[in-house]
C-alpha cells in the first residue's frame, strides 16, 4: 500500500495540470480604434487576470458607441463599451443594454475647429461641416447638443470620418469642425498650437455619463458570475493603471500598432481626470449614480425621444462592483 501511495503521488506531482474547465469564449467590442483610455483591458489581459478567471477574452475593435450599444444590444458581443446616453438611445429602440462600470465620469464628447475656417464658437457652426464616424455618439446626440446650443440641428453637415483621419480631416479642410474625446486635445494643440478652438459638452451644460463598459442584458442573467468576475477584474485592472499606466500603455502598444506612446501618456493624464467624480472616489472605482442616470434618461427622452420609455433603474447596476476599489483622485494633475 505504502508503494502505492508513493507512486500516486509521483504521479501527481509529474501530471499536468487540467483545468476544471475550458476557459469561456468573451467578446468586448471597443467604441471604436484601441487607444489609452482602452489599456487597462489590454493589460489585464496580459497578465492573465481573464485567463485565470475562466475568461478568454477577445477584444474588437469598434466602429463608434452607437454601433457598439447596438451590437451588444442584439446580442452579437456580450461585452462592449459605450457612450452611455447613446446606450439609453439604442435601449429604446429594442437593445438589451445593461450600463455595469463608468469609464468616464465627466463627457468626453467636445468639439473642434480651426479659428481660420471662420468658426469661433458653436453660434458659428450653422453652414459648416463637421466630420465623425456615422456610429459616433457625438453624432448620435448632435440633436441634444444643438438644441441646448441654441442652433438648429439641420443647420450642419456631417462627413463620414474614420476615428484615426480626423486631425487629417480638419487640417486638409475636408471639414470645418470634428468631434472628439477630451483626452486627445493635446495631440490637436501641437498641431494646430492657437488656431485651435473647442468646446466640451459640459461647457454648456450637458454632462451625461461617457464611456461606459455595457453588457447584453440576457447575457447578465444566464452568466452573473461570469460578469461580475469581469467587472471586478476590470475596475482593478484601471485601479493599476492609474497608479502607474506605464505597464498599462505597454499592454496596449505590444498589441496595437500606429499608437505614439508619449501621445498616449498625454491622454491618460486627461483620462483620469474624466475618471473622476464625487462618487468614483467614494462609492467605487466605475459607479453609476442613480440620480445622474435618471437625468441622463430625461436629457435623451427631452431632446430625442424615447421609441420604447423603460425604467432607467434597469438600464445599469452597480452591484458587480467591488466597493474596496476606488478612484484615487492624488492621481490627477490639477
Amino acid at each position: 500500500m505504502k508503494v502505492l501511495r508513493i507512486a500516486a503521488l509521483a504521479f501527481a506531482l509529474t501530471a499536468p495540470a487540467v483545468p476544471s474547465q475550458a476557459a469561456e469564449p468573451v467578446n468586448l467590442i471597443l467604441n471604436w480604434a484601441p487607444t489609452a483610455d482602452h489599456s487597462p483591458f489590454y493589460y489585464a489581459k496580459a497578465q492573465g487576470w481573464y485567463e485565470k478567471a475562466g475568461i478568454d477574452l477577445t477584444i474588437e475593435v469598434g466602429k463608434g458607441s452607437g454601433v457598439s450599444a447596438l451590437k451588444v444590444g442584439s446580442g452579437g458581443s456580450p461585452f462592449g463599451i459605450a457612450d452611455l446616453a447613446t446606450m439609453l438611445v439604442a435601449r429604446s429602440k429594442g437593445a438589451d443594454d445593461v450600463a455595469l462600470m463608468s469609464i468616464y465620469a465627466n463627457t468626453g464628447q467636445t468639439f473642434y475647429w480651426l479659428k481660420s475656417y471662420g468658426v469661433n464658437g458653436v453660434k458659428d457652426f450653422p453652414g459648416h461641416k463637421i466630420g465623425n464616424p456615422p456610429g459616433d455618439a457625438s453624432r448620435v446626440m448632435w440633436p441634444a447638443f444643438a438644441k441646448a446650443a441654441g442652433i438648429a440641428p439641420d443647420s450642419v453637415t456631417f462627413v463620414n470620418v474614420g476615428p484615426t483621419a480626423k486631425i487629417a480631416s480638419l487640417k486638409s479642410h475636408t471639414v470645418d469642425i470634428i468631434s472628439d474625446f477630451y483626452n486627445e486635445q493635446d495631440q490637436k494643440e501641437i498641431v494646430f498650437g492657437s488656431d485651435l478652438g473647442s468646446l466640451n459638452w459640459k461647457q454648456i451644460g450637458l454632462n451625461p455619463y461617457g464611456n461606459s463598459l455595457i453588457v447584453n442584458g440576457a447575457y447578465l442573467q444566464k452568466n452573473p458570475k461570469l460578469v461580475e468576475d469581469f467587472v471586478k477584474i476590470s475596475q482593478k485592472a484601471f485601479a493599476a493603471c492609474v497608479a502607474d499606466v506605464a505597464p498599462c500603455l505597454k499592454a496596449l502598444l505590444d498589441q496595437v500598432s500606429g499608437l505614439d506612446e508619449e501621445n498616449q501618456l498625454r491622454q491618460w493624464e486627461r483620462i483620469k481626470f474624466l475618471m473622476t467624480d464625487e462618487f468614483t472616489t467614494t462609492k467605487a472605482l466605475g459607479w453609476i449614480d442613480g440620480e445622474r442616470m435618471k437625468k441622463d434618461y430625461e436629457l435623451v427622452q427631452t431632446y430625442l425621444g424615447m421609441e420604447k420609455p423603460f425604467n432607467v433603474e434597469d438600464a445599469f447596476t452597480t452591484k458587480m462592483l467591488d466597493t474596496s476599489i476606488k478612484m484615487d483622485a492624488s492621481k490627477v494633475k490639477k
